[in-house]
């Protein structure tokens, strides 16, 4: 298939040509879309950028929470100059605080991630000062959080997601 080529596979469901699609879809970064029909629902088929053996369905009617406009290039560095103001959020009982990284994934909101990976660094560099180790809920979360933000940051600047981190040190830097 191209994106040329396909444009529904269901006959049932209009929707725009793929290459529009993949500019107007972001979850996890995409690599490219098919909608498929599989027990009387429609299904977007989607492939993470970064895990090209993962496919994800997105029913075609799904909340639209789910799915959102992917930044653009200006709002990709208007987010990263904004990092800097964004807080962490604090809450010390860990089953509230692992709810609370559950509820900003689903948010699917890239503030959210940066408070998470912000609270996450404090949080870790204060247990190794005390000689602890990070907590694998933490370390969980932070590498999630960081992969969704830098992916979809490396996607929306056309860059290697290794060098989003230290775009985002250098702007914070000044």
């Amino acid at each position: 298939f191209t994106l040329d080529s396909i444009y529904s596979i269901s006959s049932r469901v209009k929707i725009m040509p793929m290459e529009r699609l993949l500019q107007k879809l972001n979850l996890h970064g995409i690599t490219f879309i098919l909608v498929v029909g599989m027990k009387r629902r429609n299904y977007y088929l989607l492939h993470p950028i970064n895990d090209t053996k993962a496919t994800l369905y997105v029913t075609v009617d799904a909340d639209r929470k789910r799915l959102r406009l992917a930044m653009n290039k200006d709002e990709a560095r208007d987010f990263i100059g904004s990092i800097a103001d964004i807080k962490e959020v604090w809450i010390a009982n860990e089953k509230m605080r692992e709810q609370r990284y559950k509820e900003a994934f689903r948010s699917n909101d890239a503030s959210e991630l940066v408070a998470i990976i912000k609270n996450m660094y404090v949080r870790g560099q204060e247990r190794l000062a005390a000689g602890k180790k990070i907590t694998a809920t933490d370390d969980k979360y932070f590498r999630q959080a960081e992969n969704i933000l830098y992916t979809e940051l490396a996607f929306s600047l056309q860059i290697n997601k290794d060098d989003v981190q230290k775009l985002i040190a250098r702007t914070i830097e000044g």
